[in-house]
């Protein structure tokens, strides 16, 4: 009995001192890792598909696409910043696209519990500005697709986000667009946008899934 008694006694010890003990939850990063370069992740076929284009950049500090990231002790986190412009578009329409995408892996604190809250509450905003918000299935452990409501007379813009958790690992694409009433080139709608970012996110979230940092 009493080298039972010992025995725990040092089984104890050694959980306690790796940390087994623990009340901190250990983060589920689902397999992603952090990048350098989101933007060499991210999936851009689907708007290439709907006959947009990454613009051109003007000057060597103009940058297109951008990205930028940092690690650090409660998360890491990566941003891709890409300006879209229509492939048929003439030197005299004026539009202005962007497609912005965000990813945090959690290192401390599961999102989870106020994930959902932080989209539901854009339908909550008492704005000359509405939204809807819809779940969407089968992306991540949930996701929501936000929905700028639109009038006649800003029928040429749109704005759409795609929220996603997966663990606690969360991303955000993000879609804004504007064309002049004078713009020739056609502005695609806010469920052929939301379509747009579901593909682009199924296939960048699969790239930075399971490979080793970079």
């Amino acid at each position: 009995m009493g080298g039972a008694v010992a025995a725990s006694a040092i089984w104890a010890s050694v959980l306690f001192a790796t940390g087994s003990f623990s009340d901190e939850p250990r983060p589920d990063l689902a397999g992603y890792g952090y990048r350098g370069d989101l933007c060499a992740d991210t999936s851009l076929a689907p708007f290439e598909n709907a006959h947009f284009k990454t613009k051109a950049s003007t000057s060597s500090k103009d940058a297109n696409p951008q990205h930028s990231g940092a690690q650090l002790n409660t998360m890491d986190t990566m941003s891709c910043n890409v300006s879209l412009e229509p492939e048929n578009a003439s030197s005299s329409d004026y539009s202005s696209t962007w497609m912005y995408n965000t990813v945090t892996l959690h290192k401390k604190t599961d999102p989870a519990p106020e994930f959902a809250d932080g989209y539901l509450s854009y339908e909550k905003q008492e704005t000359s500005t509405r939204y809807t918000v819809e779940n969407v299935p089968g992306i991540g452990d949930e996701a929501y697709l936000v929905t700028r409501k639109d009038d006649g007379s800003s029928s040429n813009s749109s704005y759409v986000i795609l929220a996603v958790r997966d663990g606690w690992v969360t991303f955000q694409s993000t879609w804004s667009s504007y064309a002049s009433s004078s713009s020739t080139a056609r502005q695609p709608t806010s469920t052929e946008v939301a379509t747009m970012l579901k593909t682009s996110a199924t296939e960048t979230l699969k790239r930075l899934q399971n490979t080793r940092s970079r």
